[in-house]
């Protein structure tokens, strides 16, 4: 996917706002993950106690992504992606509210599962919109773009852990981050351009403009125009058809075991090194912001790896440097052999998402479907696995329940094929 096409400005200012969608997404993810040591603490919680509460999040974005195919179509990538900002802000002011003044776990769970109620969707909308952009860019941009939730990612952890050893209220921090998060992303979503950007062979849509770049600028289209002008072909349909796809599944699955690495990484990775290594919460937090550094590392790389050597060696060489950096992780006789581990393993986890995601939008008529199906079952893995590993954690200890996440990587190397670029 090359072009040596001028970028239109248009097309250049909608790349840049995705970007901040996706920069802030993991900004609001890492801002409450990196104070999970103090919430815990605040709220006297066991391992088996916080499994429960991430479960309360994990619940809200579970229905939130199964629905998030329908929610898209019906109400195009823009409004999606503004409500659900607005809903994670306001969901990590309640969690924050809920550590720092009433004290007490179910004020924390519903700020929690308003946060997955909104993360969902608006994760599964931003790929759409990502891979909107990206066909109209005409380059490999889908890991850059998961790179810019990596930046964010970077960004809350580092600021998680200045908050940390500052001592700073979780209230005050979650508040403040939520408030950034809502106000970027409602600006950042007025360039969006998914929900007007027609789709070969898709006849929701208007003749294509992109196609050739001597066709002019975007045609301006407000938004309400653009809503009233869609006609819904069957969106229940659609999904239907995405779910019984085999490529599809198979995608799913290939991304769940490389999602379940990342997200096991990030809500236990700080507490892994704080009870597991005998690390202090603040440099928990920062051993989490240095998994999600090297993951925004390979991230960025993404780009000229997949020119160079193509999708399927690719995913393979990810899932095997991530079973190699999580087993050394749980294994390391000695804390800096941990953080070494942790580079690794970020490293590994880094191009799953967004190599799923391209490959689920192949064909770009059926790319909302087929994407909300993949990030179902990507973020069902993301979402799910961490809680289910607490549970696991009160039998066998935080560091051995990672180990469970190694099946589904060995998992996603043998299906890495699934990711070869159709037609």
């Amino acid at each position: 996917m090359t072009t040596t096409a001028t970028v239109a400005p248009e097309v250049t200012a909608w790349r840049n706002a995705v970007v901040v969608a996706y920069g802030a997404s993991g900004l609001a993810f890492a801002s409450w993950v990196s104070r999970l040591p103090a919430i815990r603490d605040g709220l006297d919680l066991t391992p088996g106690n916080i499994g429960m509460l991430l479960l309360c999040m994990t619940l809200g974005s579970f229905i939130s992504v199964s629905a998030s195919g329908l929610i898209v179509l019906r109400l195009g990538s823009k409004r999606t992606i503004r409500t659900g900002s607005i809903m994670v802000g306001c969901g990590l002011a309640i969690a924050g509210f809920g550590t720092s003044v009433l004290a007490t776990p179910v004020a924390v769970a519903v700020g929690l599962a308003i946060i997955g109620l909104g993360t969902a969707s608006w994760n599964t909308a931003s790929n759409v919109e990502g891979a909107a952009v990206e066909r109209a860019v005409g380059r490999h941009i889908m890991p850059r773009l998961h790179g810019a939730f990596s930046l964010g990612t970077v960004a809350g952890a580092g600021l998680g852990a200045w908050a940390a050893a500052a001592s700073v209220p979780v209230l005050w921090h979650l508040a403040a981050a939520g408030a950034v998060v809502a106000v970027s992303v409602t600006t950042a979503a007025a360039w969006f351009r998914a929900d007007v950007t027609p789709v070969a062979g898709d006849r929701t849509y208007a003749p294509d403009t992109f196609g050739d770049p001597s066709t002019g600028p975007i045609p301006v289209i407000t938004p309400g125009a653009a809503q009233a002008d869609r006609v819904p072909l069957d969106n229940k349909r659609k999904i239907a058809q995405a779910w019984r796809d085999r490529r599809t599944l198979l995608l799913g699955v290939m991304v769940l075991g490389l999602a379940l690495a990342e997200g096991a990484a990030g809500d236990w990775v700080a507490l892994a090194l704080a009870d597991g290594h005998g690390q202090t919460d603040a440099a928990g937090a920062a051993g989490y912001g240095l998994f999600v550094t090297f993951m925004t590392i390979g991230r960025f790389a993404g780009t000229l790896v997949l020119d160079r050597f193509g999708r399927v060696p690719v995913m393979r060489w990810c899932a095997a440097l991530a079973v190699i950096g999580l087993g050394l992780f749980v294994f390391a006789p000695v804390p800096w052999l941990a953080f070494v581990a942790l580079a690794i393993w970020g490293l590994g986890a880094s191009l799953g998402f967004p190599v799923g995601m391209s490959a689920a939008a192949d064909d770009p008529a059926k790319a909302a479907a087929r994407v909300s199906v993949v990030s179902t079952i990507g973020y069902g893995a993301f979402l799910c696995g961490p809680p289910l590993l607490g549970l696991l954690a009160e039998h066998v200890g935080i560091l051995h329940s990672l180990l469970a996440v190694m099946v589904m990587l060995v998992m996603s190397f043998l299906l890495s094929p699934v990711a070869r670029k159709i037609p």
